[in-house]
C-alpha cells in the first residue's frame, strides 16, 4: 500500500524534522493530486490528519476535523506543525498550522486546522439519516470527468444523479448529487482516505445555477462516525456519497454531505463553506 499514489503523496508531505514528538514536518504537495490552482483540498485534509495520526502522543481515534484553506498551496516546500492543545481523560484537542514561503520569499500561513480525537466507548447507536435507495455501483456507469485535472484520476466515480451540467445555461433546478466513489487504484479505507474523499463533491453552485462560476472551499469540517475496525471492514469497496447545498448568500454558500459504506453504515458527515463569484 505504501506505493499507492495516495500514500506517496502523504509521505512526501510528512518528512519529519527533528524528533517526532515535536510534531513538526517538512514536505511538498503532490502532482498526483493537483487541482487547477493548487492541491486537491482532500489531500490537504488527509495530510493534516496524517500528522496527528502518526504522532506518538495521540490519544484515541479521530472524531472531528476542521480545515481552513487560508491560501492556495504551491509546489514549493511547506512546514506543518501539529500541537496538542489539551488532553483530557478520553479526548484530545489538536491545532495544526501549515506555512509556506511565497514567491517573494516571505513565509505565511496557508492552512489552519483543528482535530479532535477520543477513546470511544461502546454505547447506544442510531442512524437518523439512512442511506438512500440507489442502484448498486456495478449498475452505474463510470462518470466522464474533466480532462487535465490530476486529482480526478485518483478516484472512481459513478454518478447516480447530479452530474456536472452538460449545458451551462443558467437553468439549474437543484444542488443534489448522489454517487458511488472509491480510490483509484484501489486502496483499503482508513481515516486518511476517508478524510480526503469527504472533499470529493464539486461546488454545489455549479449544479444549482448551471453556471460555472469561480468557486473554492474556504473551510471544511468532517465528523467521523466509525472506528478503524469498521472502516477496515469496508475494504476497497465503493462508498455512497450524497451532497447538497443549503443557502447561497453574497459570495458564500454552505454544502453538506454524507458518506455511507455499501452496507448502510454512515461513516462521515461533512460540511463546507464555499466562496463563489457572480
Amino acid at each position: 500500500m505504501n506505493d499507492h499514489p495516495f500514500d506517496l503523496a502523504l509521505a512526501l508531505a510528512l518528512r519529519a524534522q527533528g524528533a517526532p514528538a515535536e510534531g513538526r514536518y517538512q514536505g511538498a504537495s503532490s502532482a498526483h493530486y493537483w487541482n487547477m490552482v493548487g492541491p486537491y483540498g482532500g489531500i490537504t485534509a488527509a495530510t493534516v490528519m496524517k500528522a496527528v495520526m502518526q504522532h506518538p502522543d495521540r490519544l484515541g481515534e479521530p472524531v472531528a476535523l476542521t480545515v481552513n484553506y487560508v491560501a492556495a498551496l504551491t509546489l514549493q516546500p511547506f512546514t506543518l506543525v501539529a500541537r496538542i492543545a489539551r488532553t483530557n481523560r478520553s479526548t484530545q484537542h489538536w491545532t495544526v498550522e501549515v506555512t509556506q514561503v511565497d514567491d517573494q520569499g516571505q513565509p505565511g500561513v496557508v492552512v489552519t486546522a483543528t482535530v479532535l480525537t477520543a477513546v470511544r466507548r461502546l454505547t447506544w447507536r442510531q442512524i437518523d439519516h439512512p442511506m438512500p435507495v440507489t442502484p448498486p455501483p456495478e449498475q452505474v456507469p463510470l462518470a466522464k470527468l474533466v480532462d487535465g485535472v490530476a486529482w480526478l484520476d485518483r478516484y472512481e466515480m459513478r454518478i447516480v444523479e447530479g452530474a456536472l451540467p452538460q449545458i451551462w445555461d443558467g437553468k439549474g433546478e437543484h444542488s443534489r448529487t448522489l454517487l458511488w466513489m472509491r480510490d483509484r487504484p484501489l486502496r483499503p479505507l482508513d481515516f486518511l482516505s476517508l478524510a480526503s474523499i469527504s472533499d470529493l463533491f464539486y461546488p454545489r453552485v455549479w449544479l444549482r445555477r448551471a453556471t460555472r462560476v469561480p468557486a473554492g472551499t474556504v473551510s471544511m469540517t468532517v465528523y467521523f462516525h466509525a472506528s478503524q475496525t469498521e472502516l477496515a471492514a469496508a475494504g476497497t469497496d465503493h462508498l455512497l456519497g450524497l451532497a447538497q447545498a443549503q443557502a447561497y448568500h453574497d459570495g458564500f454558500f454552505d454544502q453538506s454531505g454524507q458518506i455511507w459504506s455499501r452496507n448502510g453504515h454512515l461513516l462521515v458527515t461533512t460540511h463546507q463553506i464555499v466562496y463563489y463569484k457572480e
